[in-house]
């Protein structure tokens, strides 16, 4: 038995044919849907980047506990448990949050892997010629550049090394997910004969800067009116600020990198045909959540509440247990922890106890319900819940109170906790799922964001899938709260954090 997981970054569900999307170009998607399961109601987790992929590796949600971080040593891991059981497993990916420090505990838990080079503001090649100093964006509703909320210095470090490394991919081959593609269609071509093994082909596309060539470009033709030498392509996590023509922009240029996306995944569509993989690999198409172009009256994520198109994510699962589910389409609520439990149970591995994640092969073969309500969110932020049909979005109800991150690997994104922050650590009991581990208790001083000031909110996804108009509907509310105390419960969520919330 052999498996293929292709992971897109902020890959938005609503861009994609399958999902109804009638002006993108995403025909291999189309392709896809046509052979395999199609789910309707997934919803992310832990959000973003890192929180999602440490979901696939352990099958638990981690926001509760910790913001953005690494794989901790108590940690289950699928791939390492595929390892550890003869199954081997091989990650290649481009998503640079890998190399850092708070990610830099994954990519060892595969049998091996190999990473390409060059998406955002990897600090890949070294050209000490480009200044470039971004402290303005896009173009406002007046014609004049507005300040960049993220010009400090780090950032224009980071698009400094972003304009070098664009300036090595100048042409498809050189380009970071065609480098990603390649190697894990070598792995395929090298091992397709072979038996028990898991591939993850991961790319950081479409995340932004939605950076692509000519060629793909030249598929959504348009006039941009802005600042020629701006790229327009790095939306800042922020309101929307840009007139109408600059907002189409930024679409087709998250459009035309959505499409360079599909071509790839075509290209893995084909492997499975010329070798007939249909016969004995399972292949997962996912993402970790999806990106705001403008809806809401916001760019990106984390600075807002996740709203459906952030947290309603595409999923798809081919199954060759389960040759004849073509085209069909599921229902039942399912999330980024059920994943990893899936690909454990098709090898027919055991799952771990503090996995609490579902094996969705009974809602491929027949829709079961595997729960009743998706909760997900950012650490110290939002906590949101859904039953497919309505959202609610729950804020702390006591905001002054402290947030705290639970961990032994002290690192954020990109550089280890301070001193300054482990200076008043405390030292405080195991949890549940720490297998006995005590842990480091800090106060979270560094946070992407609190979205409490929104507000709670409550929204009819059928009636107003666009959720423009709030609810009042006190009962369903507290139906709400009482769904995301049990999750919390269940996940056994820090104490104060129900009194934070107000549950």
């Amino acid at each position: 038995m052999k498996a293929v997981m292709v992971m897109f970054d902020s890959l938005r569900r609503d861009f994609l044919e399958p999902y109804g999307c009638k002006w993108t170009i995403t025909p291999n998607f189309t392709r896809l849907a046509q052979r395999c399961v199609t789910f309707d109601q997934s919803w992310a987790g832990s959000l973003p980047c890192m929180p999602a992929r440490r979901e696939l590796h352990t099958g638990r949600v981690n926001f509760y506990h910790r913001s953005w971080g690494p794989v901790e040593p108590y940690d289950d891991s699928m791939p390492q448990i595929l390892k550890q059981n003869g199954i081997y497993s091989h990650l290649v990916s481009d998503h640079q949050h890998y190399w850092e420090d708070g990610g830099c505990t994954y990519h060892n838990r595969y049998s091996s892997w190999e990473c390409a080079r060059g998406q955002e503001g990897d600090n890949w090649k070294a050209d000490l010629s480009v200044k470039y100093d971004r402290k303005t964006v896009f173009v406002n509703k007046d014609r004049m550049m507005r300040e960049n909320p993220m010009a400090a210095y780090f950032y224009n470090i980071m698009y400094s090394h972003d304009q070098m490394n664009r300036n090595e991919m100048d042409c498809e081959e050189k380009t970071s997910q065609a480098v990603t593609f390649t190697q894990g269609l070598e792995f395929i071509d090298r091992n397709h004969s072979q038996d028990n093994w898991f591939l993850q082909i991961e790319t950081f596309d479409p995340h932004e800067p939605f950076y692509s060539l000519p060629s793909d470009k030249a598929l959504y033709p348009h006039t941009f009116l802005g600042d020629a030498e701006m790229e327009a392509d790095w939306p800042p996590y922020a309101p929307v600020a840009e007139d109408d023509n600059t907002i189409e922009h930024v679409r087709y240029e998250y459009a035309a990198l959505l499409t360079k996306c599909d071509r790839y995944l075509g290209y893995v569509l084909d492997a499975f045909d010329k070798y007939d993989l249909w016969q004995d690999t399972m292949l997962v198409v996912n993402t970790d959540h999806g990106f705001l172009l403008s809806e809401h009256g916001w760019w990106g994520k984390t600075n807002m509440p996740v709203y459906t198109e952030i947290g309603h994510t595409p999923l798809f699962i081919y199954d060759p247990r389960h040759k004849d589910m073509h085209g069909v389409r599921r229902q039942a609520l399912v999330q980024t922890v059920d994943i990893p439990v899936t690909i454990l149970r098709y090898f027919n591995l055991d799952v771990p106890h503090d996995m609490l994640g579902h094996d969705l092969e009974p809602v491929i073969v027949s829709d079961v319900k595997v729960r009743d309500t998706a909760v997900f969110g950012y650490h110290g932020s939002q906590v949101h819940a859904t039953n497919g049909h309505y959202l609610y979005m729950h804020s702390a109800e006591h905001p002054e109170m402290p947030v705290y991150d639970y961990t032994l690997m002290p690192a954020h994104m990109r550089a280890l906790f301070s001193p300054s922050e482990l200076a008043e650590a405390e030292l405080v009991k195991p949890f549940s799922f720490t297998k006995g581990c005590p842990l480091l208790k800090i106060k979270a001083e560094n946070r992407m964001g609190d979205t409490t000031s929104f507000g709670s909110a409550l929204y009819d996804l059928e009636k107003d899938p666009e959720q423009r108009n709030r609810l009042d509907d006190e009962k369903l509310i507290q139906h709400f709260k009482e769904e995301i105390r049990k999750d919390m419960d269940m996940n056994d969520a820090p104490s104060e954090l129900y009194e934070r919330l107000g549950l």
